[in-house]
């Protein structure tokens, strides 16, 4: 289990639906509804096809996650676009390909949430100052009864890019 082994002993401290959803080997698909706001602007748009982000829209959401021994495949469905990423352990880092980036998060656990904080990023295999992705982070997290996530992203000079929050059922 990739997120039981970065978070450690920190990992029973989650809530019940987040831990739920990273204890599945195999193939599992959640159901949910998101809501995806998206920035403006020349330079916001080629980050945003470069890392493959969805479309702006409120709707229904399916993630499918298969975890094999080493990653994790995870196929986010919005709005009709697929949204495709891998996840692995190095370095004692998650990292994600996602498109042309690849992001290296040191997660945390808090308050029975998952947090996600960009430390190493490469786009092309070219190193990136991981100061610019400082406004790049997620939070998964139980609310209601639900197993809800909170994602956002900015960079400097092309601002906004992207903020999806929403929930999926986990039980």
């Amino acid at each position: 289990m990739l997120f039981a082994r970065l978070l450690g002993s920190a990992f029973g401290t989650l809530s019940p639906r987040v831990r739920a959803l990273h204890l599945r080997e195999g193939a599992t698909r959640w159901r949910g509804e998101v809501e995806v706001e998206r920035g403006r602007g020349s330079l916001a748009a080629l980050c945003i096809r470069a890392t493959r982000l969805p479309p702006p829209g409120r709707g229904p959401i399916e993630v499918e996650i298969v975890a094999g021994e080493k990653d994790e495949r995870w196929t986010r469905h919005v709005g009709g676009h697929a949204m495709r990423s891998q996840l692995w352990e190095a370095d004692g880092l998650l990292c994600e390909r996602l498109g042309l980036v690849t992001f290296g998060f040191a997660l945390s656990a808090r308050d029975g949430a998952i947090e996600w904080r960009v430390v190493r990023v490469r786009a092309l295999g070219v190193p990136l100052p991981a100061r610019w992705f400082g406004a790049v982070a997620a939070r998964e997290f139980e609310a209601d009864g639900r197993y809800r996530f909170d994602v956002q992203a900015a960079l400097p000079l092309a601002g906004p890019l992207v903020r999806y929050r929403g929930w999926l059922d986990v039980d």
